[in-house]
């Protein structure tokens, strides 16, 4: 290292040396010197580092690993090799003579602040590559760590701004610390939404709130979609219309939301919508319509069994025939509800592991609703609203033959025939 310093203060005095005599002065060999120091360093970083990245690049191609191409997309090695040229730059700062020792401290200093920053900027990519690692490791996604990452970040950048400002003022880092305790509530003023934030984080990810790629429904941000981010400060979500809804992270310790995730995990969408019958068509079945409905194979063993009961209880309990209160029949309603039922049970798209129900709700000016509550076997939003609608148009094309009407409103067509006909 000696004779490198010797060499380098004879380059430069051999360099002076061609200098016409008046400019042969001191202050002469300490500008050559830092220029040529300049120079060296920048020529050094550019050549190794221009070499290294294209090693680093073949080697990625040969080497294909997961960890190689997460440090080479958040641009480590490049960052590191920054080192380089400060560290050349400390050594050979030496070399320059008749240098004043405050110039020389300063550059010191400046050179070690620089370093610092070097540092905590590779730090930055280094924890950036972690954290593309894990997020592209199957079965992770649920526990997002992507606001813990943040965080570190903020902790490395705050500790680099005070060790440089300490080194650049010449001072004990531990002399800025001291006043720290002055400035907390200023701090917690201007980073009450970012502290907040990194609380409310820290609790959805131990209680599991929330994931990348749940859909969630949150009406007060107007956000019903997917989750595709879950950051420090914000949680984004893109909307079905392909919108971006941008929500504090905080927001969600405060208000309300639903998360779909249950209903994925599960397997099936629930179907509950219902049928409004015209009470007015509600009757009991004749005896042909009973005949016809039990070629049903969805209604046979219904009708076999409830007519056996019907016929026992009828036997025993009817005196007057001709009272049709003293006696028990089938109404249309009530069979058409077992059909439903049966329909639902047998449908290749329908969940049999989920609740299925058909029952009825209580009756309105709009009829009696015939509620459908089932599964579909699918949590995909278009094959479900396909499912759904399949279900729905059997139900409706079938009513007729139950002797039933859905309600509907009267249109002007409606007055329009009634007008005709009378």
């Amino acid at each position: 290292m000696k004779e490198l310093e010797v060499s380098g203060k004879n380059l430069i005095q051999w360099v002076v040396s061609h200098f016409p005599e008046t400019w042969q002065t001191p202050v002469a060999e300490t500008v050559v010197g830092i220029m040529l120091l300049a120079l060296l360093v920048v020529f050094l970083h550019v050549i190794v580092r221009t070499w290294l990245i294209k090693l680093f690049t073949r080697l990625g191609r040969k080497a294909k690993h997961p960890w190689y191409d997460a440090l080479m997309l958040h641009r480590v090695p490049q960052r590191a090799l920054f080192f380089l040229p400060l560290l050349i730059f400390y050594i050979g700062v030496d070399w320059v003579s008749d240098l004043p020792e405050d110039l020389l401290g300063f550059f010191m200093r400046l050179i070690n602040s620089l370093m610092i920053l070097v540092f905590a900027r590779t730090l930055d990519a280094f924890l950036s590559t972690l954290h593309t690692i894990y997020e592209n490791r199957p079965g992770i996604q649920r526990k997002p760590i992507k606001s813990y990452i943040q965080l570190l970040k903020v902790i490395i950048y705050i500790i680099a701004i005070i060790l440089i400002i300490a080194q650049l003022a010449n001072q004990s880092p531990w002399y800025f610390l001291s006043g720290i305790g002055a400035m907390t509530a200023i701090f917690i003023l201007v980073f009450r939404d970012t502290l907040l934030s990194l609380v409310a984080s820290v609790q959805m990810t131990n209680n599991d709130v929330i994931r990348v790629g749940d859909w969630i429904q949150m009406q007060q941000f107007g956000a019903d979609g997917d989750v595709i981010d879950i950051a420090l400060n914000n949680v984004r979500v893109q909307n079905w219309d392909k919108t971006i809804t941008v929500i504090p992270t905080h927001k969600f310790l405060e208000h309300s939301f639903l998360n779909w995730r249950g209903m994925q995990e599960s397997g099936g969408r629930r179907i509950m919508r219902s049928l409004l019958i015209d009470i007015q068509s509600i009757r009991f079945l004749t005896l042909r319509e009973v005949e016809h409905l039990k070629d049903s194979y969805l209604l046979k063993d219904y009708i076999t069994k409830k007519l056996k009961e019907v016929n026992e209880y009828n036997h025993k309990n009817l005196k007057k025939t001709g009272v049709i209160t003293n006696g028990r029949w089938l109404t249309n309603i009530g069979t058409f509800r077992i059909y439903a039922f049966e329909y639902l049970k047998h449908h290749p798209h329908t969940n049999k592991e989920l609740l299925t129900l058909v029952r009825q709700m209580e009756p309105t000016s709009q009829g009696l609703p015939l509620q459908i509550y089932t599964f579909a076997s699918t949590t995909q939003w278009a094959l479900y609203e396909h499912i759904q609608a399949e279900i729905f148009d059997h139900f409706l094309a079938v009513l007729p033959e139950f002797g039933l009407r859905h309600y509907q409103q009267p249109s002007g067509s409606n007055f329009e025939t009634w007008v005709n006909t009378h």
